[in-house]
């Protein structure tokens, strides 16, 4: 985690020095690595890609690929690869596509010969300053990803190449709709930074026509195919009721909502643009609050006026309430178990919220890398992957996984039936006052661990636990599939929340009765 920046590892920008003379990140080559999504889904290829950052400045030759993989731990024929290609924009995304893998669980190290001026280097995996290389880890899936025929799955937070800035940039559109077809998702939310989009790409800290640069988004993702769907949207800098920076997710506004409060190139002239209510009322889709439960250090609290969100700041009553609260940022770690606590107490008091599951990715197909301190250290982890976690919705009748728009979801998040997991399939379905929850997994989700049951009774104040099978997930007992239907008229509401054995999760939004 960054210093001065508290969002996710992302592509790590090397080059910025803040015009200070000198950067132990600093190299005269490309920032250059080797991604991969995290899984492929039956009957899709694996695609790798080379990623490279600063081409321009610094032209560089790719000559080689080799690549080393392992399956469940035992070494394969290694894989040679002649590229002969030339980097010399400001991004390049280069695709290599891999056939015909077994399922299993692979390591895959790549090794990329490159050229630049007479010099000849090999880079394992990256090339960044500091940071150790690590190898991709792929899962190829033998079974398709659990899911029930009426819902489609999706990423709700992540970011391209629009939100770059001294410190990360992202991945271009076309190669997260490639990704979202290998992983298994439907629709993916682009949400690039408010604040990036008011700057110019070649020089981070000057200022342009936001609308401009939102609108060039907007064309990129209508020039791709239809499906996966994209959608272009935005990760606003809003200020609360308290007249702090807080975070607010907008899937698909039509026109730019600024929001430039902590975007750090002002330093202490860091007031929000535009408060919670004005953003909403602007936005006229519905809204999420991310990572609202988030630790903020104090050093962020001061020189980029990042505050909390507060019940005030739901904006319940207004003609476009916010519609749910993202606190499932990619790991679940104390921002998810702090905001899902907020998010059932918000339920206790009736109040209609959908949990919604989202990465914060910066590409970050396979894992994350980023500057954690400017000019000084990288850092690496295994979370914030694009679409790990995701947010399944419910589409309306009349609509399907082949047919539906951006308004289907658009509606479906005006509705009130999700669940949000990185793993197995957890849902509802209502006849009338009779609530009956579903939950599917398979082989490569693992099998069921725990389900457990939750409903807040009429006249109690907090909801508790009703109902919780004990499973024993031994190799002869293990079970993939759940059923169980409640008479909930003496609830407000009821949901639940599953894990498996291989420690994959999921929760559903609360059915109110």
């Amino acid at each position: 985690m960054s210093l001065f920046f508290w969002d996710p590892p992302a592509y790590a920008e090397t080059h910025y020095k803040f015009k200070l003379p000198w950067s132990l990140l600093y190299r005269p080559w490309p920032e250059t690595l080797i991604d991969a999504p995290f899984q492929v889904i039956p009957g899709e290829p694996l695609h790798l890609w080379i990623v490279v950052r600063d081409a321009d400045r610094f032209p560089t030759r790719l000559t080689h690929l080799q690549l080393h993989l392992k399956l469940d731990g035992q070494p394969l024929i290694t894989q040679e690869i002649e590229l002969h290609l030339d980097a010399n924009q400001a991004f390049s995304f280069f695709p290599i596509e891999i056939k015909d893998l077994a399922p299993g669980n692979y390591e895959i190290m790549p090794i990329l010969s490159v050229e630049r001026k007479g010099k000849r280097k090999k880079l394992h995996r990256w090339n960044f300053p500091t940071l150790l290389s690590q190898p991709l880890n792929v899962q190829i899936l033998s079974k398709p990803i659990p899911k029930p025929l009426s819902y489609i799955a999706g990423e709700t937070h992540c970011h391209t190449h629009y939100s770059a800035d001294p410190v990360e940039f992202g991945a271009s559109p076309a190669v997260l709709q490639s990704a979202a077809k290998s992983i298994g998702l439907d629709y993916v939310i682009c949400t690039d930074h408010a604040y990036d989009f008011a700057f110019d790409a070649k020089d981070y800290m000057r200022p342009t026509t936001a609308e401009f640069r939102y609108r060039a988004l907007q064309e990129e993702i209508e020039a791709l195919p239809s499906k996966p769907k994209l959608i272009a949207g935005e990760e606003i800098s809003a200020g609360n009721s308290h007249r702090e920076n807080v975070h607010l997710l907008a899937p698909g506004p039509l026109k730019y909502l600024p929001g430039l409060g902590d975007c750090g190139r002002n330093w202490l002239h860091n007031f929000p643009t535009l408060q919670i209510p004005q953003v909403l009322q602007s936005a006229g889709v519905p809204c999420f609050a991310a990572h609202p439960k988030h630790p903020i250090n104090k050093i962020e609290r001061f020189i980029f006026r990042r505050g909390d969100w507060h019940h005030e700041d739901l904006n319940l009553n207004a003609d476009n309430p916010l519609a749910g609260i993202q606190f499932w940022n990619g790991t679940r770690d104390k921002g998810f178990f702090r905001g899902r606590d907020w998010w059932i107490s918000e339920l206790e008091q009736g109040n209609h919220l959908l949990p919604i599951g989202g990465n914060d990715a910066h590409g970050d197909l396979n894992d994350t890398t980023g500057v954690s301190i400017p000019l000084m250290k990288l850092s690496h982890s295994r979370h914030h992957i694009f679409g790990k976690v995701r947010t399944v919705i419910e589409l309306c009748e009349h609509s399907s996984r082949e047919t539906f728009t951006q308004t289907d979801i658009t509606n479906a998040f005006r509705g009130d039936n999700l669940y949000i997991t990185d793993g197995p399939a957890l849902w509802w379905e209502r006849n009338r006052k009779v609530i009956t929850f579903r939950a599917h997994s398979n082989e490569d989700m693992g099998a069921f661990k725990k389900v457990r049951l939750f409903a807040h009774r009429k006249g109690d104040s907090h909801e508790k636990e009703i109902f919780s099978p004990d499973f024993c997930p031994t190799n002869k007992e293990l079970k993939y599939d759940f059923m169980h239907s409640i008479v909930a008229e003496n609830f407000n509401y009821v949901r639940a929340e599953c894990e498996t054995t291989l420690d994959k999760f999921a929760l559903t939004s609360a059915a109110f009765i």
